[in-house]
């Protein structure tokens, strides 16, 4: 992770208000000045950005202008290196796989369209380096911030879920951001009453000085609820409400926090924001009376760069101008300055517009929910962005310019000279065979499984999720450990969504755009696994500098083959995030950033989610089908780290037809009621899939695998089947109408086996038999996957 650049006491002590004793740094001072030497440096600007400010303004800025300028054209803020690739994702998305958008691209979060007057808005957002910096906090606020994205549609959050990623387990600092952000996760979250159903947990030395916190809101709104962040109307009042803005967070998500400060001012301010979960919730209420009041003609959260971001996208979003009073503004320390007012990223905050006739009531409203309101301006048919501190004009700006014409580059990028060396280095086939061993033996297979499940990133993450409310609000129909989180939208008809969210690093590593393809597709599985249809996808790209041509080819690389497979599988992009400089090794090497992790999360559609197909066998004596081809593809494998600490090779290829095509099945068998468990596989392949599925309600299997399985048990597959002996026939015969592999592997089975004991001697409970090789207890298994997580952390 780059260390944040310091904002100098200079624009401090310059964007200071008269009320201080110092003169304020105005318009008209600025034109006089041209000489004046401003840190634009210090902000993150280069000196070709500043000299681009000073032609648009047609003079150099005032302080509190190169505030505003310096956080909204941030790599956080303005996507200034990923802009140019992103367009794939529009371009790429076809007339078809529009039908469901309500609104796409550009907004806060993507809303679609799931039937019956219903739509559904969600959105993944990365929170990455406040959280190694004050994991806490940083976590929770990263789940406010999406949260208010999604109240800022219009929408009644309903659910959230957390993807997170740590150092190694046994580093000395990894427990630290581990315990952290976990309870800020679960505090922020559980305090708002939003379940959490489901995320991901990996643990990596990749990811040791820069963890990654990503968190996904979903909402929940009828069509004509939609609302959208713009200003129009000329008179109409912009009202900020909710918090207070305080020094918390001064340029800290957009990476400008402050660090030297005038005399009387503290010497240094948190960069990281701080949270208030319960004035969260009472904003949301608010929100939604004021959505139902019809009060409010546009809405914008503040979250990066607080109030700059606010005033100058709302205005240029619509379709004049905007004048605001900053004194006006309330806050919870006097002393901040006009710039530090402007890029104060305090938490909690709203900004709307409302028309003159309807302020009273507005007011009423928020007076009701005891939020604290102030009207800061106006729209104005300037097409300026103006704003006044005491009486003094210190920004006067076009906000196009601010917030959506900012630089736009297209950064040299190319195939890094180390990816020859990393994907020659194979565990499979032949060669790979030779250098790192299988097991030989069933008993060796035994202690390989065990092995696996009982590390990091396989075994059960019930220590976390335990920290976490998955069912309050009672509409939560399925939540982690299997495969989606679904959640209704609709009591009276069971109409609800599914959700999941996916990445593998390790993958991306060894090929971004084939890691991403595969990201897409595990995610897009998952949901069609609990019976519901894909429908549409949001994204997080966690990736190195842009200025080092390795990492912007990795960015590049995984955004073609997202765009391409959302194409092929028929799954547009909706929305998501871009978080780069995520690394702290030396430019050019192979180890200069994180493992690039394209996080993609999916949304499905469930007509009754009381018919969502669990993860695990329930029921003994049905046949367990596998559905899928192995191609001893074990490259980037659970097994390969875990078992021989070896990353290189090739991911598995990706079949997206046949995904599509497996999808149909996973919904189709749901829907008819011809299976009673599915469970996708993915990391750690068979074995971790058959563990998983047993262990979910104790029921074990007896399974007979052919040569090949039997050598390949870690191959990923595809999915697995419970299925009921009396639908075996219509099961097989569906598999076979859409040739797609399909192979009987055996049965569930919870009767003791006489053969097998436990450690006192006694005949022990359910197993996992693998016929002809080893039999597993599920007590022996349960106690290798559960222990794991709190033997290290708690």
């Amino acid at each position: 992770m780059t260390s944040a650049p310091d904002t100098s006491s200079d624009v401090a002590q310059a964007a200071t208000d008269s009320s201080h004793g110092v003169l304020p740094d105005t318009v008209a001072h600025a034109a006089a000045t041209p000489d004046t030497a401003l840190p634009f440096a210090e902000l993150g600007l280069k000196p070709d950005e500043y000299e681009r400010i000073v032609a648009l303004l047609g003079r150099r800025p005032t302080a509190a202008e190169l505030a505003m300028y310096s956080v909204m054209w941030s790599e956080h803020c303005s996507y200034k290196s990923s802009k140019v690739h992103l367009r794939q994702f529009g371009d790429k998305t076809t007339e078809e796989m529009r039908k469901h958008l309500l609104v796409g691209i550009g907004e806060n979060a993507g809303v679609v369209d799931i039937g019956d007057g219903w739509a559904v808005t969600f959105k993944v957002e990365s929170h990455n380096h406040p959280s190694f910096v004050e994991p806490y906090q940083g976590a929770a606020t990263g789940v406010g911030g999406i949260v208010r994205d999604i109240i800022s549609m219009g929408a009644r959050p309903v659910a959230v879920m957390d993807q997170l990623r740590f150092g190694a387990v046994d580093h000395p600092d990894t427990a630290r951001v581990v315990h952290g952000v976990v309870a800020g996760v679960g505090g922020y979250g559980n305090s708002l009453g939003l379940p959490n159903i489901g995320g991901e947990l990996v643990f990596d030395s990749a990811y040791q000085g820069n963890p990654l916190v990503n968190a996904l809101c979903v909402g929940v709104l009828r069509h004509e609820d939609i609302h959208l962040a713009n200003a129009s109307g000329v008179g109409n009042k912009v009202v900020l409400f909710g918090a207070r803005t305080g020094g918390d967070g001064i340029g800290g998500a957009s990476i400008l926090a402050s660090e030297t400060f005038e005399d009387g001012v503290p010497s240094k301010r948190p960069s990281v924001q701080v949270g208030d979960p319960f004035m969260e919730k009472v904003l949301i209420e608010c929100c939604l009376e004021l959505y139902a009041a019809r009060v409010v003609e546009g809405i914008q959260d503040l979250g990066a760069a607080g109030i700059s971001c606010a005033t100058s996208e709302l205005a240029s979003n619509g379709e004049g101008g905007m004048h605001v009073d900053l004194e006006n503004v309330l806050l919870r320390d006097p002393s901040l300055t006009a710039g530090e007012i402007l890029m104060s990223e305090s938490q909690e905050r709203m900004m709307a517009v409302v028309t003159p006739a309807k302020l009273e009531e507005f007011l009423a409203i928020t007076a009701r929910w005891d939020v604290e309101t102030a009207v800061i301006g106006e729209v104005t048919g300037t097409g300026r962005l103006t704003i006044d501190h005491h009486g003094h004009r210190i920004v006067d700006v076009d906000p196009r310019t601010v917030a959506h014409e900012g630089p736009v580059y297209d950064r040299p990028y190319a195939r890094p000279a180390w990816m020859d060396g990393l994907q020659a280095d194979t565990v499979s086939g032949p060669e790979g065979a030779a250098r790192y061993p299988r097991p030989a033996s069933g008993q060796e297979l035994r202690e390989t499984l065990l092995r696996l499940v009982a590390s990091p990133n396989l075994a059960s993450k019930s220590w976390v999720t335990d920290q976490y409310d998955r069912f309050v609000q009672g509409n939560t129909a399925m939540a982690q450990p299997d495969d989606g989180g679904v959640i209704r939208v609709d009591e009276e008809s069971g109409l609800g969504v599914a959700l999941a969210t996916d990445a593998n690093g390790r993958y991306a590593k060894l090929d971004p755009y084939l890691g991403a393809q595969l990201a897409l597709a595990e995610a897009y599985r998952n949901v069609a696994t609990v019976g519901a249809r894909p429908l549409a996808v949001t994204d997080c790209l966690n990736f190195g500098s842009p200025e080092d041509p390795d990492s912007m080819w990795q960015l590049v690389r995984a955004i073609e083959g997202l765009a391409d497979a959302c194409a092929e599988l028929g799954v547009p992009v909706t929305g998501g995030n871009v978080s780069l400089y995520n690394g702290t090794g030396e430019p050019g090497t192979i180890d200069s950033s994180i493992h690039p992790t394209p996080v993609v999360g999916v949304l499905g559609v469930l007509d009754d989610v009381a018919r969502a197909t669990p993860s695990g066998w329930r029921v003994p004596g049905q046949a367990i089908y596998l559905l899928g081809t192995t191609r001893g593809e074990l490259d980037g494998s659970a097994w390969a780290d875990v078992v021989h600490n070896q990353l290189g090779g090739l991911p598995p290829r990706v079949d997206l037809a046949n995904e599509r095509t497996l999808a149909a099945i996973l919904v189709n068998a749901s829907r008819d009621g011809l299976v009673d468990a599915a469970h996708d596989l993915s990391e750690g392949g068979l074995a971790q899939g058959l563990v998983e599925a047993c262990l979910r309600y104790g029921t074990g299997a007896r399974v007979w695998l052919d040569e090949l399985c039997a050598r390949d048990e870690i191959t990923p597959f595809e999915a697995l089947f419970a299925v009921p002996r009396t639908e075996e026939v219509r099961f097989v015969d569906m598999c076979t109408a859409r040739g797609v592999a399909h192979q009987r592997i055996g049965v569930t089975d919870d009767t003791t086996d006489a053969d097998h004991h436990d450690a006192s001697g006694a005949a022990a409970g359910p197993a996992l038999e693998v016929q002809d090789l080893f039999t597993l207890g599920l007590d022996e298994l349960a106690q290798a996957h559960r222990d794991t997580l709190p033997r290290l952390f708690a």
